[in-house]
């Protein structure tokens, strides 16, 4: 059986039995005190590692957040991806161009009368896909601007067809008056 350490002291002559003694007396008065509450315990290991824990906590809750919000965007931009490809117009090959900025540049893509007319009137829409570009109906187009504005270039403000039972249709106004 091992000895204690005070044991192992005592019989190597390193401390007398005075010594002992004295020892074990402070250390029951410190325990005794400490129940009692009249002694304050040294708590700053506990306190500091209280304190690494929250530390860590708040990190990882921040990591966290940020891998949320990444995949998120992800999932946005998967959305818009297919929003694109599923209601995109199909490409004409003809002489007639429509022109748009894109980063302060003026780009264009080819499009008939119909198109070109819907493009005016907000019907349609032109939106940056893969590096080119894409015409899709207005109602993708609010969509794709709920998730990722950046990506529509193009978007005129829905104009209303004149009601057929107009009594001023046959007035048209001029919109070249001088005042």
């Amino acid at each position: 059986m091992s000895l204690s350490l005070r044991d192992q002291l005592l019989k190597a002559g390193l401390v007398n039995q005075k010594q002992v003694s004295q020892a074990n007396k402070a250390e029951k008065k410190q325990k005794r005190l400490e129940h009692k509450g009249q002694v304050e315990v040294d708590d700053s290991q506990q306190r500091l590692a209280k304190e690494a824990m929250a530390e860590k906590a708040k990190r990882d809750q921040e990591l966290n957040r940020q891998q949320q919000e990444k995949a998120e965007q992800k999932a946005r931009a998967a959305q818009v991806k297919q929003l694109i490809e599923a209601t995109r117009l199909p490409k004409l090959n003809t002489e007639d161009y429509y022109n748009f900025v894109d980063d302060k540049k003026v780009k264009r893509i080819a499009v008939n009368a119909l198109m070109r007319s819907k493009l005016s009137n907000g019907a349609l829409a032109i939106v940056s896909h893969g590096g080119g570009y894409e015409v899709i109906p207005r109602e993708a187009a609010v969509k794709i601007q709920e998730r990722d504005p950046h990506r529509i270039l193009l978007l005129n403000t829905h104009v209303e067809e004149a009601d057929e039972d107009d009594p001023y249709a046959a007035y048209k106004i001029p919109d070249d008056l001088m005042w």
